[in-house]
């Protein structure tokens, strides 16, 4: 069942007002450096439903006149064509994407960042491409004496070996397309030339996770262990926001509470005064709490977040795309709120759907698969693969019929159309499989929708499997992954391929 626990209108109140006093507490500049995601936090949405994924994006629409945004593109990541996992894109490719976004909705990029530059012939391209297209590039290098050396840090030979980059706004949000894209590097840079020009720039830092003021082991805060455990990221009582508020607790983590007391002795170098903050808790300006308004709910949720990152890291290790060590780590998350993978309602009717189809040897090629999809209404629909459609197609095919109405029995893709479809696939292009998968499918419903009416209303139902929860027995394949991403179904597997084949084209 979809639950709605979050107040958007709310949050954005405070969240807007936080960040302009702030902002206030200045000489009217602000580097606000944005962490996790900008737009498309679907791990808030998940965690805190009804969490408009782009309401940061609503937010900075509303400080429109009052904001600008650099953008940090770490020139490794470019160099090593790293993903986003949510996207399946690169990051330069994503940070393209993302200005496109931004200046879609009325929002300035005024400058890209490339972090720790270096002259590789992607980087090159790269900074090419925005170049051509009138966007500012600033290329900042490694920051000599980094860690260690204060003094050379904070020097004309550390940060002020760096560009600086000309703002004209007072709050200057700075963020990148994931971690390590060298954002907090690129505020303290920008403090130390203001600093040299008589400027007494502040600095603060947007993080939506973990939720200081909820206890350590509050189960939004786990979901956000869980979310960040293959960057070995764990939650700690912030021990200096506990000496310098006489012993209130408050939760972050530990990144950031390592970082601190570095972070104060460059500012106070480079300001020649205090550091404003006592601690990195001091720092943040989020919010988010005051949107919630149902903990009951968000908590159900969270729980159910933790689940599904044990399957994604899972999967993901048996692709060979993560280490053994994250899975135990969200394994012993799970264990710590008495937690097992069948709390997810979807995983033991995926399962059983794959017994039963191997029972009644329904499968295709030896493959024995099963899939569910929970709607809205709290209805689980199951589908398994034949020799016409993956499972995951099956259970999208009973899961808009069963929203339609429409009889179980009766079929919605035309024969001529299916035959026509696996004859090109199995004959014609010799693929090694010619049933449908799920991209397939829909574009075979929607031709059929062309001749059939009760097609088209199945095609009608799609948009409301949004944001459903669903369970595949199995890794799915490229064309059903395609599929599951358009449809925006909230999909775990199994991490288990479903044939033996080290190479899947389809």
């Amino acid at each position: 069942m979809i639950f709605k626990a979050f107040d958007n209108a709310r949050y954005l109140l405070e969240q807007t007002r936080e960040i302009l006093a702030r902002t206030e507490k200045f000489d009217n500049k602000l580097y606000l450096e944005f962490g996790g995601k900008l737009m498309h936090d679907y791990h808030a949405a998940r965690v805190l439903p009804g969490y408009d994924p782009d309401v940061k994006l609503h937010l900075l629409q509303q400080l429109r006149d009052q904001a600008e945004i650099i953008l940090c593109v770490y020139a490794g990541d470019i160099e090593r064509r790293k993903l986003r996992g949510d996207l399946g894109i690169t990051y330069d490719a994503y940070s393209l994407k993302l200005i496109d976004d931004l200046t879609e909705n009325g929002l300035w990029v005024s400058t890209v960042v490339l972090t720790r530059h270096n002259d590789h012939p992607l980087v090159r391209s790269f900074a090419a491409r925005l170049e051509g297209r009138n966007i500012r590039v600033v290329r900042h290098s490694a920051t000599r004496g980094y860690p260690g050396d204060v003094d050379t840090i904070v020097s004309d030979e550390g940060y002020g070996a760096n560009p600086y980059i000309e703002t004209t706004r007072p709050v200057v949000v700075v963020t990148g397309p994931g971690p390590g894209s060298g954002k907090l590097a690129t505020c303290l840079s920008q403090l130390y030339h203001d600093s040299r020009r008589g400027i007494r720039a502040g600095y603060a830092k947007f993080e939506t996770f973990p939720v200081w003021h909820l206890p350590l082991k509050h189960p939004v805060n786990i979901a956000y262990e869980a979310a960040a455990a293959d960057m070995r990221d764990v939650n700690m009582i912030d021990p200096h926001y506990v000496e310098a508020h006489n012993g209130k607790i408050a939760v972050n983590y530990n990144r950031d509470i390592e970082a601190f007391p570095l972070l104060r002795a460059i500012w106070e170098k480079i300001s020649h005064a205090n550091c404003p903050y006592a601690s990195p808790t001091d720092m943040g300006v989020n919010r988010v709490w005051a949107g919630v308004t149902s903990e009951d709910a968000v908590c159900a949720a969270a729980r159910q977040e933790i689940i599904r990152r044990f399957f994604l890291y899972s999967t993901a290790h048996v692709k060979g795309t993560c280490e053994p060590q994250t899975v135990e780590r969200v394994s012993t998350l799970m264990k710590s709120l008495g937690l097992s993978e069948t709390d997810r309602r979807v995983v033991p009717l995926a399962r059983k759907a794959a017994e039963d189809c191997q029972k009644q040897g329904k499968g295709y090629k030896g493959i024995h698969s099963g899939a569910a999809i929970e709607l809205r209404d709290g209805r689980v629909i199951t589908g398994k693969n034949s020799p016409y459609m993956h499972a995951s197609a099956s259970a999208v095919m009973n899961a808009v019929k069963a929203l339609a109405g429409i009889p179980d029995d009766l079929h919605l893709l035309l024969p001529h159309v299916i035959n026509t479809i696996t004859h090109m696939k199995g004959e014609i292009l010799q693929s090694k499989f010619a049933s449908l998968n799920l991209d397939e499918m829909l574009i075979a419903l929607a031709i059929c929708s062309t001749m059939n009416s009760a097609a088209e209303a199945a095609v009608k139902k799609l948009r409301e499997l949004r944001k459903c929860e669903m369970h595949l027995s199995h890794i799915p394949s490229p064309g059903d992954e395609a599929g599951l991403r358009r449809l925006v179904l909230r999909y775990t597997c199994e991490p288990v391929f479903a044939t033996q084949d080290l190479y899947v084209a389809e």
